[in-house]
């Protein structure tokens, strides 16, 4: 056979020859060779690698870049190509010197799995891990599991190969068992799994719990129950439902369905009922109880379907059986279990036969069975409710209202609830129990068990006295419905009845204190005895019974007056207030008001003029001790008594010691009270000591104190007395902010503009400033620069801060003229003065100048603000002629040069001094 030419050394092949003739085993001078020859088609390249694999059979280099190559080269081929059988001889000659490197085995075994080639690839991995080391396993395991895998390998194939690799990590069953469950293989799949919950050692490389394993373990087994043998099916879910409490509903299912596909349906039923009445949630109870149902239509329902046998089969059937009596004649049937040839499922029709149950025609039955499932799921409802906390009262009571109708479960129910429920840990009243069970005999006229049952429940130990108590009095209540007055009396009687000393000793020694130890101090007890007391006994009995409770100090305010009222219907008056004594001596206040109420205001209409004194004492005595915000009614009602019995001027002292007594959120409402009071009875004038004594002295807050002064410069401006109001007013008008308080200065600009003049309203004008000015500087409400010391504003800028003050338009029309001072204003001014409206605040002189007698010393102002008004605040006046005061100028003018040389300009206001500095200045 020739050989091409192009495979032939070239020209440019002759220098490595050389060099390889030289040192053949050189893989440095081959590896060049090859990189050299890159380009050079395979063939040529094959022989070099031929060549070189001859010289080094043992370079693992060569060996693999020479199988990549092929690999490379067949990668585009059909698997069936001689090509690849080429290949995987290459690789058998690679692995006699390779045999110990996994990379060349894991790319054979890649590539014979390409070409599904199931044996050879089989026996290749084994070979593989035969070769190799057992550390190098892992790396061969992993494409061997993938092979195995392959849709079209015999299911024993990988079994086997599992079953060896779980030999060499255990740790991956979880692989294995998925494996089984995807291959249909339930048995093993089953056991498998059944084993790794056994081993407390198992650790999930899946992170799966054991919760999550039991869980896919119960729906294997009950999703393929046929399939599955060799497990006890029943106990392994059991032991789940123990194990695993939040899954019990779907546990319980598990099990019921796992019957179902074995075709027990009975046994089924019974797990269903058996799961109803052992679960303690609702969830788990709605699960069971929506399988339950959902079984029992379907059942139904193939039933139904079924149902429609053909007649024409059982008429044959009944005409082949006459025919066979025909021919037997008078031969007696032969016994069938002698029969071999009998199938199972006739010989089991012919013996079943005409047995009840098992009729096919059970339609009926089974109808039956769900009506009776779906009026049983309140009663299981309750139920599931009851084993969560037996102790539950309310539930106990609507499991009774269950069994509407039907007494004699009704009556086993409460005899179940009054044996359970244990006081101590009851929810809710359990002497309710007790009370409805004596109240359902009532009911069916059956009075003598209710009174078994009343006797029954006072021996209970309660929890609270008051239940204790509860039941005395309906068994009370129950004998007077049938009146029985005689007998409500005497258990009023046995109930209320304190313990022997000896029984309390016993008791103590023991320890354990009961209730009926403490029935005898149950104010509850007492209320309803004393009632019966009032209604069915004599007086006698009841005050007996009265004075028993105020011995045992279990008394309360309404029982102190219902015992005085008691005694006062029967004319005993001087008892029923010695019984209003106790109380009051007995409570503290807030508890004593009604009894001091009800005692004062029974005392006075009893007794009115005649016991003055002693009503006197009893005022002063619960004012006392009496708290001060409570005390205003006592000294309304006192001054009353004082009114219409006793002296004005004593009511006039109550009234002023009640303006003292209350607190100061009251002490406005209780002046206005007084004043009212003093102005009926002493006439108006008397009233301005009040009002006097309320805005100086009286302790009203500023609020109140505002409204007082308003109120008190509103009678002077009835009375006429103009200057006296105006002097409220400048006295009110330091709790009164421009900016928050409008309707004070709007009430004295109205006032002045009805009653004062020019100056009286300059002056008013000045004090809001004033006013303005001190709220701003304590509240730092204008802005800082506004009280900058050296701050000079224009007339704009002071209309503004004067809004911001909150100044009218009017207002501040008015101080532009003053600040803008002009002739025409002057002239403007003499026009419109009226003659003779002169201020009675003010003083005329005989120079026409104006002093004012309101304020007579001299006002400090800030020198920050003095210096500003001084270089900007112009106030032009009128003058008024000499002729209209006449020989009162003179002594003005005397007057004038008196206090000039006494005290210089101290007298004089700010408006003067203010004016003189502008007349010295210009």
């Amino acid at each position: 056979m020739s050989i091409p030419k192009e495979l032939y050394p070239s020209q440019d092949d002759l220098l490595y020859e050389e060099e390889l003739l030289r040192n053949p085993f050189s893989l440095k001078l081959w590896w060049r060779y090859l990189i050299a020859r890159s380009g050079s088609p395979f063939k040529k390249r094959f022989i070099i690698y031929e060549r070189a694999l001859k010289a080094l059979p043992g370079s693992y280099k060569l060996w693999h870049a020479y199988l990549r190559e092929r690999l490379q080269i067949v990668r585009n081929l059909p698997i069936t190509h001689s090509q690849y059988e080429t290949l995987n001889n290459t690789f058998e000659r690679a692995l006699v010197t390779m045999h110990k490197m996994p990379r060349i085995w894991i790319m054979y075994l890649l590539t014979l799995t390409e070409q599904k080639l199931i044996t050879r690839t089989r026996r290749t991995f084994d070979r593989a891990l035969c070769a190799l080391p057992v550390t190098q396993h892992d790396r061969i395991w992993e494409p061997y599991l993938v092979f195995v895998s392959q849709r079209g390998m015999p299911i024993e194939t990988p079994l086997r190969v599992y079953r060896r690799y779980l030999k060499y990590d255990p740790s991956h069953i979880e692989d294995f068992i998925e494996f089984l469950v995807n291959s249909s293989l339930w048995q093993e799949a089953a056991e498998r799994l059944a084993s790794v919950l056994n081993d407390d050692q198992f650790f999930s490389i899946k992170g799966k719990t054991k919760h999550r394993l039991w869980l896919e373990l119960c729906d294997l087994l009950t999703k393929h129950a046929t399939e599955v043998s060799g497990l006890n099916v029943d106990a392994i879910i059991r032991g789940g439902i123990r194990k695993f409490t939040d899954e019990v509903g779907r546990l319980w299912t598990s099990l019921a369905e796992y019957y179902i596909r074995r075709n027990l349906h009975e046994k089924a039923r019974d797990i269903f009922e058996e799961g109803m009445k052992t679960v303690i949630t609702v969830r788990d109870f709605s699960v069971i109880f929506d399988a339950y149902a959902q079984f029992e239509e379907s059942m139904l329902a193939y039933k139904m379907e079924n149902m429609d046998l053909s007649d024409e089969d059982e008429d044959e059937e009944d005409g082949d059986g006459e025919d066979g009596v025909q021919e037997n004649g008078s031969e007696e049937e032969e016994d069938i279990r002698l029969d071999v040839n009998l199938s199972v499922a006739k010989f089991e029709k012919k013996i079943l036969d005409g047995f009840w149950l098992h009729d096919d025609k059970d339609v009926d039955l089974r109808l039956a069975r769900l009506e009776n499932l779906m009026v049983r799921r309140p009663e299981l409802a309750n139920s599931v409710l009851l084993r969560q906390n037996p102790h539950n009262v309310e539930q106990w009571h609507r499991r009774v209202k269950l069994f509407e109708g039907n007494p004699s479960k009704q009556i086993l129910t409460y005899t179940e609830a009054v044996r359970t429920v244990d006081p101590m840990k009851a929810v809710g009243k359990p002497h309710t129990l007790w009370v409805a069970f004596a109240k359902l005999y009532e009911a069916h006229k059956d009075i003598a068990n209710a009174r078994v049952i009343f006797d029954k429940a006072v021996q209970v130990n309660y929890k609270a006295v008051d239940h204790l108590a509860s039941i005395w009095c309906e068994w009370a209540e129950m004998e007077l419905r049938h009146n029985n007055f005689k007998k409500a009396l005497e258990l009023m009687r046995r109930a209320t009845a304190e313990p022997s000393v000896e029984v309390k000793r016993r008791v103590a020694a023991d320890g354990n204190e009961p209730v009926q130890i403490k029935l005898h101090k149950s104010l509850r007890l007492w209320t309803f005895y004393v009632d019966l007391e009032e209604s069915l006994g004599t007086l006698e009995s009841t005050r007996a019974v009265y004075e028993r409770i105020l011995d045992l100090r279990i008394a309360t305010p309404q029982i102190i007056i219902n015992y005085a009222v008691l005694l006062e219907d029967n004319k005993y008056f001087e008892d029923a207030f010695k019984v209003y004594e106790r109380g009051v001596k007995i409570f503290k206040y807030p508890h004593v008001k009604d009894v001091w109420v009800t005692y004062l205001s029974k005392f006075v209409r009893r007794y009115g003029k005649t016991k003055l004194e002693r009503s006197r004492e009893l005022f002063e005595h619960a004012i006392e001790m009496t708290p001060s915000d409570q005390v205003k009614p006592l000294y309304l009602q006192y001054a009353k008594l004082e009114e219409e019995y006793g002296l004005a001027k004593r009511a006039m002292k109550v009234y002023d010691q009640a303006t003292k007594a209350v607190p100061s959120n009251e002490k406005l409402a209780m002046y206005e009270i007084y004043i009212a009071r003093a102005a009926e009875i002493f006439g108006v004038p008397r009233t301005r000591e009040i009002y006097e004594q309320a805005i100086e002295n009286g302790g009203l807050p500023d609020k109140d104190g505002k409204a007082m002064c308003l109120k008190y410069a509103e009678l002077e401006k009835s009375l006429g007395e103009i200057d006296r109001a105006r002097g409220i007013y400048v006295y009110a008008s330091q709790f009164a902010d421009p900016r928050s308080d409008v309707d004070f200065w709007n009430k004295w600009h109205e006032f002045e503009v009805q009653h004062g003049n020019e100056d009286t309203f300059r002056e008013m004008l000045r004090i809001k400033r004033s006013v303005s000015a001190s709220y701003s500087q304590t509240h730092f409400i204008l802005p800082e620069y506004v009280m900058q010391k050296d701050q000079k504003l224009d007339l704009d800028d002071a209309r503004d801060k004067l809004k911001q003050a909150g100044v009218s338009e009017d207002e501040m029309a008015a101080l532009e003229r003053q600040l803008v001072p002009s002739a025409n204003d002057v002239a403007t001014k003499e026009g419109s003065r009226k003659v003779g409206f002169v201020s009675a605040g003010v003083e005329s002189q005989a120079d026409g100048g104006i002093r004012s007698n309101v304020n007579q010393e001299d006002i400090e102002l800030p020198d920050e603000s003095d210096s500003e008004e001084e270089d900007r605040v112009e106030i032009a006046q009128k003058d008024v002629p000499s002729a209209v005061f006449g020989g009162l100028v003179r002594k003005r003018e005397d007057s004038e040069k008196d206090e000039e040389g006494k005290d210089g300009e101290s007298r004089l206001g700010a408006l003067e001094r203010i004016k003189r500095l502008k007349k010295a200045s210009g």
